[in-house]
């Protein structure tokens, strides 16, 4: 277990709180990107906490961190890509099956079964599939929707701290259109290999020319976001 010292009180409350809990938790996460979870909660942290995550790594005392080491971490902090501290399982998974839902309804419709809902403080608050077929707009991604239903409702373009809940990896256009409107974190479901700009062909969320604000996390009901997509194009193919 993790204890205090080396590590303040309220930085070992905040690593319990995002499931950091072990020396072991602490090496799959890395001392980089936990540093950057604990200020994503709310820390107000110094370098000094860096140096000492990274030193329980290392089994050494901070001041025994070299400065090209410190030069190292501090060049990994700057080009790390967003993180944010994410909703716990079962409700990523709850929004995900709403998001589902509205997949099947663009299914019903003959569109590409993609669904999205976005949330804000924990109420949704835009739930939208794919139309390009009905709309004859090539545009017309459930993200796409999703954001114009969302910017109507909270009357800005900008969605600082709304997440958005979408059963595919988003392409090029749509993660390109969620980082413009300042998302603040995307879920997702089941990865896309041939288009998906969230680590499948290209990372756009990790893109650092981009000005990025949003952290991702997939895989959250990966099977069942999968299988509507493959039970769809069977059926096209049997006609």
């Amino acid at each position: 277990m993790l204890t205090t010292p080396p590590l303040a009180p309220k930085t070992l409350a905040a690593l319990h709180r995002l499931g950091i809990r072990t020396l072991a938790d602490l090496r799959q996460t890395g001392a980089v990107q936990t540093f950057l979870l604990l200020k994503a909660s709310g820390l107000t942290l110094t370098k000094s906490t860096l140096w000492q995550l990274e030193s329980l790594l290392n089994g050494t005392l901070p001041q025994e961190i070299t400065q090209h080491d410190k030069t190292r971490l501090l060049a990994e902090l700057k080009n790390h890509p967003p993180v944010a501290a994410f909703p716990p399982q079962g409700e990523m998974a709850h929004f995900m099956g709403l998001a589902l839902e509205q997949a099947k309804l663009s299914a019903l419709m003959g569109e590409i079964p993609v669904g999205a809902v976005i949330v804000s403080d924990g109420k949704i608050i835009a739930s939208a599939h794919n139309t390009c077929i009905a709309d004859c707009n090539v545009s017309r991604h459930a993200e796409i929707n999703a954001l114009a239903q969302a910017g109507s409702e909270m009357q800005n373009y900008r969605l600082d701290g709304c997440d958005i809940y979408i059963t595919l990896e988003p392409c090029a256009m749509c993660a390109s259109a969620l980082i413009q409107a300042r998302i603040k974190r995307v879920i997702y479901g089941a990865v896309e290999p041939k288009t998906g700009a969230a680590g499948s062909i290209v990372n756009l969320f990790a893109d650092k020319r981009l000005n990025t604000h949003t952290a991702i996390r997939g895989g959250i009901l990966q099977e069942e976001c999968r299988s509507v997509l493959s039970c769809f194009f069977q059926n096209k193919r049997k006609g």
